[in-house]
């Protein structure tokens, strides 16, 4: 086997194993962003003297058609490739032979994945804004829809004041654009150029441009210094996966409500059976699956975001292999969350309100009284409620 580190030694095949680990099957996601940010290295290496024009040539167009047929499946990152840095050289090298070997000049797999797994995430970011807009919109039109439905409003489990499905479903969409906004707060970290930090101490002796390479990407600032990049390995992911709990833990509480109103006790709403399952045992079943798998998503998140500030926690400074594993989990919960996005806006819309069946408790304009007697007869906020409070009690 052949890898970036080769040293002569032959590896035993269990340490390939256990130390690649998923890395083949997760880099996938991030090739095109590999080969993106590797172009943008040879560019830069080409426009510092240090790579000539005919192997910029050939590295360009033999990067560019890797990505092409690895975007239509003609080959695959393996186990025996390690990651997809290994990948992408091997056969860069069997493309064009020994000038493959100049791209990785002034670079390390550290800052090479760390670059590709930015501009990831600064795209799915961009995609979870895209979704949860849609699921913003989606609660809007539930409230116009339903805009004449009156809905009690509960604290403490207990029917407290007048709502409405219009107030409901608007106080959801408010929250779900505060949460995209929170999403995009998380680009600040990611938006960093890592390239040029090599394994965490730069590349001594060469005139390498980071700025150049900055420019290109599209990032924001260049990171410095070298060090700093390592030390930051986590953060923005974790950022991220914190933002994305709190969107999930709203929607989570958003199909807590709908399974309680959907309850033969509550009766408040119906689902669309194309958005429910049956028993395999209760002819008469039609259960709220969706809505329960919703609002177990948040646990999920919670626990990737965990996982990753966990593996993070105790390093030393520099590059450890222990931050390979941050890939899972990240990726883990970017799917969840999009997958959940993605369903939203149709189980929202299978939600009926059936306003015949909605009762608000006779003492639910309680404050509405209170309030009333306040601005009718100015007395003091506190006699306005002691009388109201008196009047219910006979």
């Amino acid at each position: 086997m052949s890898f970036l580190w080769n040293k002569d030694a032959t590896l035993d095949e269990r340490v390939l194993r256990y130390t690649a680990g998923e890395d083949h099957a997760l880099d996938a996601r991030l090739v095109r962003y590999d080969v993106t940010a590797s172009l943008a290295h040879a560019e830069m290496l080409h426009a510092t003297k240090l790579l000539v024009a005919a192997d910029l040539a050939a590295l360009r167009a033999a990067l560019t058609a890797l990505a092409e047929e690895h975007e239509r499946g003609l080959w695959r990152i393996e186990l025996a490739d390690e990651d997809g840095q290994t990948a992408l050289e091997k056969r860069l090298t069997q493309r064009i032979g020994a000038s493959a070997g100049r791209i990785h000049l002034g670079r390390s797999r550290n800052d090479q994945v760390l670059a590709a797994l930015r501009l990831y995430l600064l795209d799915v970011i961009g995609e979870l804004s895209v979704r949860g807009a849609s699921v913003a919109a989606a609660f809007d039109e539930l409230g116009r829809r339903e805009a004449a439905t009156v809905l009690p409003g509960y604290t403490h489990m207990q029917q407290a004041m007048p709502s409405s499905v219009a107030l409901w479903a608007g106080g959801y969409a408010a929250q779900v654009r505060d949460d995209i906004e929170g999403l995009r707060s998380a680009q600040r970290r990611l938006a960093q150029n890592p390239l040029g930090s090599a394994a965490g101490y730069g590349t001594p002796g060469l005139p390498i441009d980071r700025e150049t390479t900055r420019a290109s990407l599209g990032f924001t600032i260049t990171q410095v210094p070298v060090t700093a990049v390592q030390l930051s390995r986590g953060k923005g992911e974790a950022q991220l996966l914190f933002e994305i709990t709190l969107l999930l833990q709203g929607l989570g509480r958003f199909a807590s409500d709908v399974l309680l109103f959907y309850t033969q006790e509550f009766g408040f709403v119906s689902i669309a059976d194309g958005f429910t399952t049956g028993s395999s045992i209760m002819p008469q079943k039609r259960n709220p699956d969706v809505f329960e798998l919703i609002r177990a998503r948040a646990v999920t998140a919670h626990a990737c975001l965990d996982e990753v500030l966990g593996l993070c926690a105790k390093l030393p400074s520099g590059y450890q292999r222990d931050l390979q594993l941050v890939k899972a989990p990240l990726f883990r919960g970017i799917d969840l969350a999009l997958e959940t996005l993605a369903i939203m806006p149709g189980a929202i819309g299978s939600l009926t309100f059936h306003p015949q069946r909605i009762r608000l408790d006779a003492s639910i304009h309680a404050a509405e009284e209170a309030n009333r007697l306040v601005v009718s007869e100015g007395i003091p906020f506190r006699e306005a409620y002691r009388r109201v409070r008196d009047n219910l009690k006979r």
